[in-house]
């Protein structure tokens, strides 16, 4: 098969709006899925290193997957092995905070907090990269932390305290790995940089087991294997929907996230969300979608100024 029939993660696709949101839409709900079965599945004795390791199980055949039908495995050559390492040591603290957080705090409540991410990108990329933030950004950054402060309520005790500093610093990291993933992705591809996450993270993952690896009953596998299948089938979906629709159109979709994680909550758990949620959530959305928009418009305004100085 011609390689310009292949499923190449990496090369531009025709764009297809309505069928990127729809994929978009669709990993919210398998993220959202894919929580709620880490947290069921430490209900039944399953160790949080057992749910990602199978967590990145999932995510490695999917991996192969994509490098097989795209670009081919002579893509995952790499000079810049020490970066693919910092970026899983990186990336694997993050994900097991998030399963941390996931199972110290209701399911509605650790979202919400999750959804600081674009926040922390924010700061950090005006603290790492020296990006020129202005006052819309900045504004939408304190605006965010202001509705996390609204959802933990500190002093109440509505929100566990050590649950909700987990959801914090596993956002803080999430954004720290968007960072570097902008670094690899000036030399690497989408696909290679997945890869070698999934694959290297398996390791260390793999090492653990010997201690943390236990027997469980038929029902508990499966909880194990839908978790791994929603996160396999999650990346695909976020790829695919990244290659269909331009990022300021689709990642607003990831705030529907919220909905998938009450629902689950009631029906799995009998978890009841905060009043102040529903304040809390709305001002963290909207900080994030007005960092998206600026971040679009700005990215505009960059491509027209470069076509603009370009010689004819």
């Amino acid at each position: 098969m011609p390689r310009s029939a292949t499923f190449d993660t990496d090369r531009p696709a025709e764009q297809r709006p309505i069928a990127g949101v729809g994929l978009r839409l669709l990993t919210a709900l398998l993220l959202a899925v894919m929580f709620a079965l880490v947290k069921l599945a430490s209900t039944r004795g399953v160790a949080l290193v057992e749910s990602l390791f199978y967590r990145q199980c999932g995510t490695a055949l999917c991996a192969v997957g994509m490098v097989a039908a795209g670009p081919g495995f002579g893509s995952l050559r790499t000079k810049r092995v020490g970066a693919h390492v910092g970026r899983m040591a990186l990336g694997l603290t993050a994900m097991a905070l998030n399963f941390a957080a996931m199972i110290l705090l209701p399911l509605a409540e650790a979202t919400a907090i999750g959804f600081s991410v674009p926040i922390f990108s924010t700061v950090l990329a005006a603290m790492v990269l020296g990006e020129p933030t202005g006052r819309w950004r900045w504004g939408a950054v304190a605006a965010g932390f202001l509705g996390v402060l609204l959802i933990v309520q500190p002093g109440t005790g509505q929100v566990p305290i050590l649950g909700a500093s987990v959801a914090l610093i596993a956002a803080l990291l999430t954004a720290s790995v968007t960072i570097t993933i902008r670094h690899l992705g000036k030399t690497e591809r989408a696909s290679t940089t997945v890869f070698w996450f999934a694959a290297s993270s398996l390791v260390p993952l793999g090492v653990m087991m010997i201690w943390f690896a236990g027997a469980h009953d038929p029902v508990t596998w499966a909880i194990l294997g839908a978790l791994a299948l929603a996160g396999g089938l999650a990346q695909l979906t976020l790829t695919g929907a990244l290659r269909l629709a331009p990022v300021a159109l689709v990642m607003p979709m990831d705030y529907t996230s919220l909905i998938w994680a009450v629902l689950l909550g009631m029906w799995i758990f009998g978890e009841l969300p905060t009043p102040w949620i529903w304040i809390g959530a709305p001002i963290i959305i909207v900080s994030g979608l007005v960092i998206v928009w600026r971040e679009h418009r700005m990215a505009r305004q960059a491509a027209l100024s470069a076509a603009t100085a370009a010689p004819n």
